[in-house]
């Protein structure tokens, strides 16, 4: 099985009390539903530089909000896994899924 790194784009944050917790079953399931193949819950992410040999700049593109790790079969498998993630089905967001591997 290979891993994969789930990118969460987009998507509206809860405002209420109701939709936040309505948010918080949904990831809850949805982390369940995957059992062992979730490798890494992940974290949201918030403040962004861009590094280069220039230095750090203020990040303009289009913002990372969280991450997961999985392990699947295939990218095919994981991409179907994100898209039951509560980011496209809740939030209005889109996921990117990219592969990984072992290097050293």
């Amino acid at each position: 099985m290979a891993k994969f790194v789930l990118l969460h784009r987009g998507g509206a944050l809860p405002q209420t009390d109701q939709e936040k917790a309505a948010v918080t079953a949904a990831w809850t399931a949805w982390m369940q539903a995957l059992g062992e193949h979730l490798v890494d819950a992940g974290n949201p992410m918030s403040n962004v530089k861009t590094v280069s040999a220039e230095g750090a700049t203020d990040f303009t593109g289009d913002h990372v909000g969280g991450y997961n790790i999985v392990e699947a079969e295939s990218l095919d498998q994981a991409a179907e896994w994100a898209k039951t993630n509560p980011t496209v089905t809740l939030n209005g967001g889109s996921v990117d899924v990219y592969e990984t591997f072992n290097i050293m």
